[in-house]
């Protein structure tokens, strides 16, 4: 017996392979890890050949930075996928790549452009300003002479084979001035006359400068055959930094604030993007035309958003109490008839319901008024009402459900006991179902808070923000949230389009939320602790 015990305690020796650590078995493949294999070898040599291409391109635009990230990212992304083991950074790298590129990026970005004047005339660099500047202003000279050219096409870049009246030829583009050449380089194509039809925006749009000194002019063709030099009235000084208007004399200094201004106040344009500091949330707050509208928009954003967010969970609510009665018949049809608007594209459903609620053609108006003449969509008040309705036509088939889970998830011993100690149906909801049901339901209320706070999609498609405020000139109304106001800021609203003012206002709605969110969910875990 002893020598059994001995040997069942004794520890077995290691197997040849199985056991030693240092002593594994080879894998042995079978076809579908074959197949995974040359499918994985496949796209990173896919994605490897496009970054050649990708580094290439930026390399040859002088975009070192991006350039290097690039190659940086490609090769963590070869060194992952194809090293043995780190299972879970190849299921987390794709997710952390688009959260990348698509949210702290963009979140970065738009923090910069806050702090720049970005916007119709400030949205480049300096250099290209002053190309513009001088462009613009060009004139055909009197006495230039003829040029006779042919029209060439690389992808989406055009360029001009010029022979020059002393008999040579030279090439260029919009970035590259002319160059001596005997014929276009490798890859230019020729376009024919039907082509340079085709193609006619692009190619009276061709200003080839004559030199590197772009004061010297440029080369036009109206027909692509024919060309002459063209020069601007304005011209730069590299050395003093300014423009001098050779017709009135008048000189043009950098301002400091992104333009080329006179002692007059006139300034030149385009201007250049530049840091303003925090110029952008002074003005939201200082200028008259914005200060007030955007005080009106904040406090009607919070109302509609918490009317929305209650009005949706109130009714969801109550459908789910209704069609979760265990005697009620029929449950799964009535069930599918109030889920049916969850299941139409919101865009669409704002659209149809701009329809219905048309003053003169409207179906509410017409059919259901007898004819009436109501201005749903016309008077402020009226809109806004408009808008929580068919904001709660929307959302109130989510409430149905979350709410319909959570009752059902409700443990039915609770409720017993509550009725043995002689609690009545509205007794046992209150004290009972209302507070169970608040802890699993409140993250997604503040959830709900957070997505009508932005709610772009319902404003814009019914009311476009209409009807206007008529106190500015920003084209700004009754029913815009801060979203929507932040985009007609950014992209044309009766002031132009204002990117840096729109980031601005974004990272307001950002702080907003965010305070929102901390608060509500303090009080959440509050509600929890409680029960």
């Amino acid at each position: 017996m002893a020598d059994v015990k001995s040997a069942a305690t004794k520890p077995a020796a290691p197997s040849a392979w199985g056991d030693d650590p240092f002593h594994k078995p080879a894998r042995r493949l079978t076809s579908g890890g074959i197949v995974a294999l040359v499918v994985k070898v496949v796209l990173l040599a896919i994605i490897d050949a496009l970054t050649v291409f990708g580094v290439w391109v930026l390399v040859a635009k002088g975009d070192w930075i991006a350039a290097g990230v690039l190659l940086l990212v490609v090769a963590g992304v070869n060194y992952l996928y194809l090293r043995p083991g780190l299972l879970p950074g190849k299921y987390l790298a794709p997710g952390l790549a688009f959260l990348a590129v698509f949210q702290i990026f963009v979140i970065i970005y738009t923090g910069y452009i806050a702090f720049t004047n970005a916007g119709d005339q400030h949205n480049s660099t300096k250099q290209d300003a002053i190309e513009q500047i001088v462009r613009t202003s060009q004139e055909r000279v009197p006495d230039s002479p003829e040029y006779t050219v042919e029209v060439y096409r690389q992808a989406d870049q055009f360029g001009l084979l010029v022979a020059e009246p002393g008999g040579g030829t030279a090439f260029g583009t919009n970035e590259q001035p002319l160059q001596d050449a005997s014929s276009a380089p490798d890859g230019w194509d020729q376009l024919n006359l039907n082509q340079i039809i085709r193609f006619q925006d692009e190619v009276l749009a061709l200003n080839v400068p004559v030199s590197d000194d772009i004061n010297d002019g440029t080369l036009r063709t109206s027909d692509g055959r024919k060309a002459y030099v063209f020069t601007s009235s304005l011209e730069y000084d590299e050395a003093a930094d300014t423009f001098t208007n050779t017709d009135t004399g008048e000189v043009f200094a950098d301002d400091g604030e992104g333009n080329f201004r006179a002692e007059s106040g006139e300034t030149l344009t385009p201007g250049w993007r530049v840091v303003i500091g925090w110029d952008n949330f002074a003005f939201a707050f200082t200028n008259e035309q914005i200060r007030d509208p955007l005080l009106r928009v904040t406090i009607w954003t919070f109302v509609f958003a918490a009317l929305s967010t209650l009005v949706c969970f109130a009714l969801g609510l109550f459908l789910a109490i209704v069609l979760n009665h265990p005697t009620l018949r029929g449950k799964k049809i009535y069930r599918v008839l109030v889920i049916l608007p969850y299941a139409f594209p919101a865009y669409l459903t704002g659209l149809v319901w701009a329809g219905m609620l048309n003053t003169e053609f409207g179906f509410i108006n017409e059919v259901l008024l007898g004819g009436a003449q109501i201005p749903w969509l016309g008077d402020p008040w009226l809109a806004r009402l408009s808008v929580i309705f068919v904001n709660m036509w929307l959302g109130y088939a989510y409430m149905f459900l979350v709410c319909t889970g959570a009752l059902q998830s409700l443990p039915d011993d609770i409720v017993e006991a509550a009725k043995m100690d002689g609690a009545g149906a509205w007794r046992i909801f209150r004290s009972v179902k209302m507070p169970l049901l608040f802890v699993a339901v409140a993250p997604l209320l503040i959830a709900t808070f957070a997505y009508n706070f932005n709610n772009f999609g319902v404003i814009y498609m019914l009311t476009r923000g209409n009807p206007r405020f008529t106190d500015t000139t920003l084209d700004i109304g009754a029913t815009d949230i801060m979203i929507t106001m932040v985009y007609k800021v950014a992209f044309g609203g009766g002031g132009g389009r204002d990117l840096g003012l729109a980031s601005a206002l974004s990272i307001l709605i950002f702080v907003i939320v965010t305070i929102v969110a901390v608060i509500s969910f303090r009080q959440t875990k509050a509600l929890e602790d409680l029960n």
